[in-house]
């Protein structure tokens, strides 16, 4: 064992607690894995939906966060979904075809999204993959595969459309999230691309979750087509572990969708110890966070659950979380295509330690010790371990013997006092004789490094936060609009668009409609009628307007709510006011979106294809409907939720049309 001296820098830098453990660093016996990079999800679904809304220059302050090279997470990969028209955790994405003879290739935010991360880094890996599909996908069923090369042709379309409409080069793509994939699909999918001049594309599979994370490694290892069919073996929440026949596939391993815990400090903890355990545990060379930015309604699933957080385009505010600087403690001082050394691993006092170079000379390393407690992430269950303070010395061998400085770079997460500290840029360490040691307490991160670029970067900060308004009002008056859904509107299930009426000569040329007119191959457990919320959860007592028009004749109908009470894959058991009017001449009010819970039906005198004026107020206990300023009902609305979004909605996959939305919230 090699002597161990303790080097001083600074009193931050190095405190003396025990005795030291060795470590060497060295290439000359060859390297470790290619890495691939680190990433963000924006999808899965919706959880950008509030990004766009946001006004100049706090949505490109965001951005910058994200994307910018050496200013904060400055990521290397950005994963989207492909929109299928149906809920996927926080929300329906818009498919860019609506019906098999619809194709639009400026619906939704992911291209802009996929722009605005090319436009900071031009070389950031892009990456498209379903939840789900549109219906006319699974002709009556709710499975994609019957008709495989309707299904590649779909998506490979998605592809051909970024890059003809947006200039966008995706670089891999996937099968289906989290469900069961099909020989037959991948095999045509792979030919499909391969037909139209997409043969450099890589197909990543399956993108599996517990229990079926890792099954396809050893179905490739069994059937030789499948094998050389994927280039990525993509497993979700892994734990940090992979298994056996994965490595023995000798594919790339990527943790394809990880994190998912809320982004707190904890949660940046969580971070920092997944980044470097996923490939010391299991040799998974990039690792995705689910999801790139918590940008949608908080109440709504896994709230804040996103390397950052914008959830407040009304006022503007946002929220650089530790989990950004987490990151940057990689991303700033690595690339895609580097490699790890072979020397990487756990420290035997709790914590672990990789390191990476670019084969040309340069070195990284980046050190956690995290502790359980202050570390835990939503998923899978963490074991208990211990990490304490200690000494650490690196040895620096083969051709990083030349090295005499390293960069030092320091997060230490302070959980007594709170008073954390983020990416600080401490004084180089001299290397001498080939070595230097540092002191590490626990809950830190250290990277070293001889990238020299690096900084934390700032903008001023944003301004404070603040509720959505109590009144707020949208005639959907928009010509042209830079994106397809309205502000605010959070769609559950179904898609809202903004619409040009052209039959309609008077007012109601400019519109907001619902599209789906068939249900998705869904994902998640999407409800049967389309509803899309807005506000503030907290809302008790309100008054919810709009003109509606209704389209579908005899059976259609629509709706406007109070108090609605959930979203995302529970929205079918959403609750609150609904107050329905349908085209057969009757209105309904109800304590669910599903209808069946009546406070009271009647007459209306409503048709299919005229503008009427729905008016809905709730306060405390009461509930008064109105149709056309006619009074329908006025009574108790016992047993419903206290507090809750607005909304709108249609009852059925159906097209129908919303003018002239206003809430007013007490």
């Amino acid at each position: 064992m090699y002597s161990s001296v303790v080097v001083v820098y600074t009193a931050a830098l190095c405190v003396c607690f025990t005795d030291g453990d060795d470590y060497i660093l060295d290439d000359k016996l060859g390297l470790g894995r290619t890495f691939d990079g680190i990433g963000g999800l924006s999808g899965g679904g919706a959880t950008s939906r509030l990004l766009v809304n946001y006004a100049e220059p706090y949505r490109s302050q965001i951005l910058d966060y994200l994307f910018k090279p050496n200013f904060g997470a400055s990521l290397h990969i950005l994963k989207v979904e492909i929109g299928g028209d149906a809920q996927t955790t926080d929300g329906t994405e818009p498919s860019h075809m609506h019906y098999e003879n619809d194709e639009n290739y400026f619906r939704g935010y992911e291209w802009w999204l996929m722009k605005e991360a090319k436009k900071r880094n031009p070389n950031i890996t892009l990456i498209g993959l379903p939840w789900a599909f549109p219906g006319w996908i699974g002709h009556e069923k709710s499975w994609p595969y019957d008709f495989p090369d309707v299904t590649a042709k779909y998506v490979v379309s998605w592809i051909v459309g970024a890059k003809q409409y947006h200039d966008l080069d995706i670089h891999y793509i996937g099968i289906w999230n989290e469900k069961k994939y099909d020989l037959n699909y991948i095999k045509v999918l792979r030919d499909t691309l391969d037909r139209v001049g997409f043969s450099h594309i890589a197909i990543i599979a399956a993108d599996g979750y517990k229990p079926d994370d890792w099954q396809i490694a050893s179905d490739m290892l069994a059937e030789p087509l499948l094998f050389d069919l994927i280039d990525v073996i993509g497993a979700h929440y892994p734990g940090t572990e992979t298994v056996m026949d994965a490595l023995k596939t000798g594919k790339a391993l990527w943790a394809s969708e990880d994190f998912s815990t809320y982004n707190d400090d904890v949660g940046g903890g969580c971070w920092a110890r997944l980044l470097n355990q996923n490939y010391v545990n299991g040799r998974m060379t990039a690792t995705i966070s689910w999801n790139l930015l918590a940008s949608y309604y908080e109440k709504l699933p896994f709230g804040r659950d996103g390397l950052m957080t914008a959830q407040e385009p009304w006022s503007g505010n946002y929220v650089v979380e530790s989990p950004i600087w987490t990151t940057a403690h990689t991303t700033q001082f690595t690339q895609p295509g580097w490699s790890y050394l072979q020397t990487v691993g756990h420290l035997k006092s709790g914590g672990s330690y990789v390191a990476l170079t670019d084969r040309r000379g340069n070195l990284t390393v980046v050190i956690e010790t995290m502790t359980h407690n202050d570390s835990v992430c939503i998923r899978p269950p963490l074991p208990p371990y211990d990490v304490t303070p200690c000494n650490v010395t690196f040895y620096l061998k083969g051709s990083f013997a030349s090295i005499s400085q390293l960069q030092v770079w320091r997060t230490k997460f302070d959980f007594k006092t709170n008073k954390h500290v983020f990416l600080q840029k401490l004084d180089s360490v001299k290397v001498s004789d080939g070595f230097f040691t540092l002191g590490l307490d626990v809950d830190e991160v250290y990277t070293l490094s001889t990238i020299t670029t690096a900084q934390k970067g700032t903008h001023p900060d944003p301004p404070p936060s603040a509720p959505f308004p109590k009144l707020y009002e949208d005639d959907f008056n928009v010509r042209n609009p830079s994106f397809t859904e309205a502000p605010h509107f959070a769609d559950q299930t179904g898609v809202f668009e903004y619409f040009k009426n052209l039959t309609d000569p008077g007012p109601h040329v400019y519109t907001l409609r619902q599209v789906v007119t068939q249900r998705p191959v869904t994902w998640a457990t999407d409800a049967n009628q389309a509803i899309s919320i807005i506000g503030d959860y907290s809302w008790r007592n309100m008054v919810v307007t709009s003109d509606v028009f209704i389209e579908k004749p005899d059976t259609g109908g629509v709706f406007i709510a109070a108090r609605a009470d959930r979203g995302g894959s529970n929205v079918q058991g959403c609750r609150g006011v609904f107050f329905w009017v349908f085209a057969d001449g009757t209105y309904r009010v109800t304590r669910d979106l599903m209808g069946k819970s009546v406070l009271a039906e009647g007459k209306s005198g409503t048709s299919s294809s005229i503008w009427y004026t729905l008016s809905l107020a709730v306060k405390e206990r009461n509930a008064t409907v109105t149709l056309d300023g006619t009074r329908l009902w006025d009574g108790g609305v016992d047993w419903v939720p206290k507090y809750g979004w607005a909304a709108i909605g249609t009852a059925s996959f159906e097209l129908a049309q919303f003018d002239n939305f206003s809430v007013v919230a007490e």
